[in-house]
């Protein structure tokens, strides 16, 4: 929680200069949808980083890819708007995609079984991540279509930074989580590009463009993280691709193919 404090709190100084004076024209309603908003993305982001530290690397990242899954059910539920058939295999294929990218090379539904065979409560902190992260790209098209999105933007980074520092506080306090604070340049290093590239810029973007597409669309492209990871893996830690992880790719990437040249959304 100590690393998500620093992260958010950095990345909402370097953005008020930009966002205070669109205070001004927020209604209170705009207040209102953006705060519950905020507060979606903030328990988004603490249930995987508490959630990580209970579970392992493989299973949280394939739980949190279940956001794919998620996204049109709550499309359906809270905007009325239920998928077209060319999404639902848009999702399908995404979905095995992502089992083949978690498999370890040796077992394909390795993942699957240890989820079913050992559910830690590191898995199910995992679990609400997906699902609030599905609420939350399902909430964003709601409200971003009327609304400044520097100052919706800022209010997600600035609220998930208040309320990540209220955790830390109480989380010191109860000897769950003992803040330690080391710097060094690597630090310095990951904080800073987390808080402007991974924070400031990716959520300005996904506010400001995210309406233009569907939920379940924008879930299906995000579906393609895991391939982004694996590249720079291979980039920069030279780390091998698996079979599993080539034919994850292509189903995931085939699922968006099918996403844009069939569907009707």
């Amino acid at each position: 929680m100590a690393f998500i404090t620093s992260r958010f709190t950095i990345a909402a100084l370097v953005m008020l200069p930009f966002a205070f004076k669109r205070f001004r024209t927020a209604t209170a309603t705009h207040w209102k949808e953006a705060t519950i908003l905020s507060a979606i993305y903030f328990i988004s982001f603490a249930a995987q980083t508490v959630g990580l530290k209970y579970t392992s690397a493989v299973k949280s990242a394939f739980i949190t890819e279940l956001f794919v899954v998620f996204t049109p059910l709550f499309q359906t539920i809270l905007q009325r708007r239920p998928p077209g058939k060319a999404n639902i295999v848009a999702i399908l294929l995404a979905l095995v995609g992502v089992i083949f990218l978690s498999s370890t090379g040796t077992s394909l539904f390795e993942v699957i079984y240890l989820i079913g065979s050992d559910f830690t409560a590191g898995d199910a902190l995992t679990l609400l991540c997906a699902i609030m992260y599905a609420v939350y790209i399902v909430y964003l098209d709601m409200t971003s279509k009327d609304m400044d999105y520097i100052f919706l933007s800022y209010m997600q980074i600035a609220f998930t930074a208040l309320c990540s520092g209220i955790f830390l506080f109480v989380l010191s306090g109860t000897g769950i989580e003992i803040p330690k604070f080391t710097m060094n340049y690597e630090v310095l290093r990951a904080v800073g590009y987390t808080a402007l590239l991974a924070t400031i810029i990716t959520t300005t973007l996904q506010t400001k463009f995210q309406k233009y597409v569907t939920p379940t669309r924008a879930s299906i492209i995000f579906s393609m993280e895991p391939i982004f990871a694996s590249v720079f893996a291979f980039i920069i830690l030279q780390e091998r691709f698996t079979v599993f992880g080539v034919f994850g790719a292509a189903c995931i990437i085939s699922g968006l193919l099918v996403s844009e040249l069939f569907s009707k959304e």
